[in-house]
């Protein structure tokens, strides 16, 4: 009989005898209860080195004892099975072990549950109306601190010895700290020579971000193993530039075009924005520096009367807006934004808005964690990512010969 006609089978046998295929008592549960108890039953006779009844077992120093019932929270919910013991005591199921009250898949469901930005109580009440499952806000807590060991593995992995380009950017999380207060998290993303993205660590930050701050997070990623950097693209973080600098001397650091538009229309009434927006595209498309300069003293003369502050933005920024110019448009496309980090922010900010605010900073970097590893589950923006990159790649490396090693590529 083929596995499809068991199904067949099985299905129809329930319609008939107006059994549920799902819910409580149904032919899932009832599917399931029959499998377990068979695997468990295969490991006692692997562990007892005999089948039931058989005689070799006689004598043998050890036998079954008779059977336990447990109750163990599933993908189908709550299943009650009958684990088999031994009469010396020495068995321990691995399909569900001594204590285990739920199986994998459960645990499994509520972090990515928690990773979307459900609350426990979300969590809760969902297990308990799709799978009938009875999980406590307590114990789903306790499901995902296990996550904090993972991630601290995971902050303190060894890194590449040379990145081509690195990516910093914040996102706001609210922290109960005796009072609720926006407190940053911080996050820095790499462009590994081979072209793929990866989250090198996240920090969180307590407002008193300067060059000491940014000079223990890079030095941070020094010892964990990079070398040099080519390109750090940012947002006029306070004290980084001097940071970068200390750590990795030969580093180019470029302000994000995009925050810095962004920033600009802070100053300006929403119907001039995309006026705003047009005059300015020939500052930071122009071939060159010069060129770019030229362009800007002309939105100066143009809107520099009535918006002061967005030409005093630019001018206080010039320095590390310019760099991109001088390199090839494959590279200009890699590092004129931070729009490659902006992407994963945005998920995150999805889960941390649902989240509203967090009872202190663990909670929000767990929540934060959870969301970086929920990110593209089917690789497929990976992959994107990686079909775009040859271009750039052949650009950095003329651009910086010498850095990008052949032992890297």
């Amino acid at each position: 009989m083929t596995d499809e006609q068991l199904i067949s089978m099985l299905v129809g046998r329930a319609r008939s005898e107006g059994l549920q295929l799902t819910g409580e008592g149904g032919l899932l549960q009832q599917l399931t209860k029959r499998v377990l108890e068979s695997a468990l039953e295969g490991e006692i006779t692997d562990h007892l080195g005999y089948d039931r009844h058989d005689p070799a077992g006689k004598n043998s120093g050890n036998s079954r004892n008779g059977s336990r019932t447990k109750t163990v929270v599933t993908d189908v919910g709550p299943v009650e099975v009958r684990v088999p013991r031994d009469v010396a005591g020495t068995f321990e199921p691995q399909l569900v072990r001594k204590r285990q009250r739920r199986l994998s898949g459960v645990d499994e469901m509520v972090l990515s549950l928690s990773a979307k930005g459900l609350t426990h109580g979300e969590i809760s009440a969902h297990l308990a109306e799709v799978y009938g499952a009875q999980v406590s806000k307590q114990t789903i807590s306790t499901i995902t601190d296990k996550v904090m060991d993972g991630m601290a593995e995971w902050q303190n992995r060894p890194l590449d010895r040379v990145y081509p380009v690195l990516f910093v950017d914040a996102i706001n999380v609210k922290i109960r700290d005796g009072h609720v207060a926006n407190r940053p998290i911080y996050l820095v993303m790499a462009v590994t020579v081979d072209g793929h993205r990866d989250i090198l660590g996240i920090w969180a930050g307590d407002g008193g971000e300067g060059a000491k701050h940014w000079l223990a997070v890079l030095t941070e990623l020094k010892n964990r193993g990079v070398d040099d950097v080519l390109m750090l693209v940012c947002d006029g973080l306070k004290g980084l530039p001097q940071a970068v600098e200390a750590v990795w001397p030969r580093t180019i650091v470029q302000t994000c075009v995009i925050h810095l538009l962004r920033n600009s229309f802070r100053y300006a009434s929403r119907q001039d924005w995309d006026k705003i927006a047009r005059e300015l595209k020939p500052v930071y498309t122009a071939p060159t520096e010069e060129a770019a300069l030229e362009r800007f003293y002309e939105f100066s003369e143009l809107w520099g009367q009535k918006y002061p502050a967005i030409v005093r933005l630019w001018e206080t920024s010039w320095a590390e807006f310019v760099p991109f110019l001088a390199f090839d448009i494959e590279i200009r496309k890699v590092i004129c934004s931070t729009n490659a980090i902006e992407s994963v922010n945005a998920r995150i900010r999805k889960a941390v808005r649902a989240r509203g605010h967090f009872p202190n900073e663990n909670a929000a970097l767990k929540c934060v964690f959870m969301a970086l590893m929920s990110l593209d589950p089917t690789g497929k923006g990976r992959k994107r990512w990686t079909m775009r990159w040859k271009a750039p790649l052949n650009a950095f490396q003329i651009a910086f010969e010498g850095r990008l090693t052949p032992a890297n590529l």
